[in-house]
């Protein structure tokens, strides 16, 4: 699997990330791909090789392996790390979308007209569902994936003897797994991190739906401090225009300053 690949084309996320996003990229990469490309890989090896059963039997060991790994941690791993990712890829083509859309309404209209977006990284809109959807999305796969290593391999557990009674084996046998404390290390580790990365998207759903709360609370305060300024203003101008039966302008400035000044001449 080229990693390289994906961190590029994960590398443009943090640009539209918050920090909580981009703390959570960081984690992804060094504390998960690293140590899966640079260590979890060799650990694991040619594990089947290495199941080493006491018992000859022509295909026991080969269902007993079957039986205790349905499915490699290495390769679990892998698909958990790629399913974990892709949704971040969404945001990028969102943006995209957008980018595209403010090209052809430039072509259309001009270079001078004016713009669809103010910023097509911004999270306003149809971006911040498609940013906040994607965060369930990897919420979601993360506790999957969690569960499965759960049961599969029961509390994580990597025992270093296993008895096996399944056909072929004639009766009872012993198997071994071939470095299980090591592999027992590295295990809690990968479920480390991805409990981490749980935390860390946690906290980023909270902090983008109690951003998106705080900015409506000011707009709606905002907005209803301009209605009463309005109301005021408005209530104001009619009591000073009030007219009275022959159409004259009752108790205004000019109404006083006649009788102030009776001989003083408007012009």
């Amino acid at each position: 699997m080229d990693w390289k690949t994906l961190q590029g084309l994960l590398s443009g996320v943090n640009k539209y990330s918050t920090a909580f996003g981009r703390i959570w990229l960081s984690v992804v990469f060094v504390f998960r791909v690293l140590v899966y490309v640079v260590a979890a890989e060799r650990v694991w090896g040619d594990e089947q090789k290495d199941f080493d059963c006491n018992h000859r039997q022509p295909g026991c060991t080969n269902v007993c392996y079957d039986h205790f790994f349905p499915i490699s941690h290495i390769r679990l791993w892998a698909l958990q790390l790629i399913f974990v990712t892709c949704p971040s890829l969404l945001v990028i083509m969102h943006v995209a979308y957008r980018e595209d859309r403010e090209r052809k309404n430039r072509e259309k209209n001009g270079e001078n007209c004016p713009k669809l977006y103010s910023n097509t990284g911004r999270k306003h809109g149809g971006l911040w569902w498609t940013y906040l959807l994607t965060l369930f999305f990897k919420l979601g796969i993360e506790i999957v994936f969690l569960y499965l290593l759960h049961r599969i391999w029961d509390s994580f557990d990597l025992p270093r003897l296993v008895k096996c009674d399944l056909q072929p084996c004639p009766n009872t046998i012993d198997c071994y797994i071939a470095r299980p404390t090591e592999k027992k290390i590295f295990t809690y580790f990968m479920v480390g991190a991805s409990a981490l990365c749980i935390v860390l998207t946690v906290c980023e759903i909270f902090y983008l739906i109690f951003k998106r709360v705080i900015r409506s609370m000011n707009k709606w305060k905002k907005n209803k401090k301009s209605l009463t300024y309005s109301k005021a203003s408005t209530c104001q101008c009619h009591s000073r225009m009030e007219h009275t039966q022959d159409g004259k302008l009752k108790n205004s400035p000019l109404e006083g300053l006649r009788a102030s000044a009776p001989n003083l001449t408007l012009i």
